[in-house]
């Protein structure tokens, strides 16, 4: 599982379609979230969605930043004129957040709820190993301080779900009388909504109260992009953003295309370019476990890059990958040489020998550029075919006369670290 952060205005509208679907029609929610982006024309929106201008509005950066209101970027309580002039002011202008230097580059518009204080709640609902967990608070908001300390939790064991009359009974105890049962019953077609859509995370602080009816104001999630496949549609057209202050690269953008375009998993996260270590790891569980192995060793600071390949990925699409950060990893040489670890724990399905077709491209394809960048390979796999398939690399070296290493199930997954980087046996 992947789990990527979403922008606040995929997520509420996401909700504004579809939380009918899973209350039988008792809950809906207006869909007037307007996602601007630089190339956004401010002038059309207007005549577009004509109650910009009947409304007073909310303006916020739609970028994955934590606590907007305190950083004072959070326009309240304005007409469409001045949204307009202070959207205007900050595109593609640097803010720093925190220690984050980065670009404002999307705002979400939406309308202005008055409400007091004692109407906010806090809601978030997050996947864990045995299953899932509601966490509720009867306030929220910009201070609702330490929600670890003070949320009531339900534990939601998996392929379960919680009936409103159970919500009410374990998380709404500090909740007036008069509005239990709405909340509740909100709270249970989130759930639905929630584990329908693969979501991983979703907190809503604050939602308020109104009436009868209730309105998510601030909205963070993520979604299982692995799901795409399956949720894909009701997701509808969203993009994963990178956290604020993170452009990506060329050739990360590159392969997160190339993720979009199959069911297998490719990821790619450039830390140093000019780093020794390079990793082509297959398992993102293999993949914290490489870089972690890294670190410990006193490495950390020359770890080139981070991102695993799985899911059984074809030939060119392993390809490609493996084409990518050879690229990338022969740019500049190092007096010192380099080194290439392509490891993984052992496959339940991936066939080995095949996915290894596409790195051996890769190699043969780069093969004096490896050579003038004087580096080493290490390579440890284990799974179906992983014989076919270590022989191959074996044979592979060589031909190219580059230095490989080859290593099956019987060597512990990450002990071709310490081979390269100490020398260990």
């Amino acid at each position: 599982m992947a789990q990527k952060a979403i922008r606040e205005a995929d997520g509420k509208n996401m909700i504004a379609r579809l939380l009918k679907e899973y209350t039988n029609g008792t809950y809906t929610i207006e869909n007037k979230f307007i996602s601007i982006g630089p190339d956004t024309d401010l002038k059309k929106l207007s005549t577009t969605y004509k109650w910009l201008t009947k409304e007073k509005l909310v303006v916020k950066p739609d970028q994955l930043i934590k606590r907007r209101g305190k950083s004072k970027l959070l326009l309240l309580n304005t007409d469409w004129k001045d949204a307009e002039k202070w959207i205007k002011e900050r595109m593609n202008k640097p803010v720093t957040v925190g220690t984050v230097t980065g670009i404002l580059d999307h705002f979400i518009v939406e309308p202005f709820i008055p409400h007091n204080e004692n109407d906010e709640y806090y809601l978030a609902i997050l996947s864990q190993r045995d299953g899932d967990q509601i966490l509720f608070h009867h306030q929220g908001g910009i201070n609702v301080g330490d929600i670890d300390a003070k949320a009531v939790r339900m534990p939601i064991p998996i392929g379960t779900y919680p009936t409103a009359s159970d919500i009410e009974k374990q998380l709404l105890g500090n909740v007036p009388k008069e509005r239990k049962g709405l909340i509740a019953g909100f709270i249970e077609g989130m759930f639905k909504f929630y584990a329908d859509l693969n979501y991983t995370y979703l907190e809503i602080n604050p939602f308020v109260v109104t009436g009868n009816h209730i309105i998510p104001l601030d909205l963070a999630a993520k979604l299982d992009d692995t799901a795409e496949f399956v949720s894909g549609k009701k997701w509808g057209s969203i993009k994963f953003p990178s956290p604020f202050g993170r452009m990506l690269t060329k050739e990360e953008a590159c392969i997160q295309d190339l993720d979009s375009k199959t069911g297998a998993s490719l990821k790619l996260t450039v830390l140093n370019p000019e780093g020794r270590i390079w990793t082509m790891v297959a398992g993102g569980g293999a993949s914290v476990i490489y870089a972690d192995t890294i670190t410990d060793l006193g490495f950390m600071s020359e770890m080139a890059n981070y991102g695993e390949y799985s899911g059984d990925p074809n030939e060119e699409f392993t390809y490609l990958y493996a084409k990518t950060i050879l690229d990338l990893m022969t740019r500049k040489k190092n007096p010192k040489g380099k080194f290439l670890l392509i490891g993984g724990g052992i496959a339940n399905f991936t066939d080995v020998a095949n996915t290894f077709k596409g790195i051996v491209r890769a190699l043969q394809e780069y093969k004096d550029r490896l050579r003038e960048n004087k580096v080493k390979i290490y390579v440890r796999r284990g799974g179906p075919n992983y014989k076919e398939g270590l022989r191959v690399m074996r044979e592979l070296g060589e031909q190219l006369g580059v230095p490989i290493e080859v290593y099956g199930p019987e060597t512990h997954m990450t002990k071709i670290v310490s081979m390269a980087l100490k020398g260990g046996k």
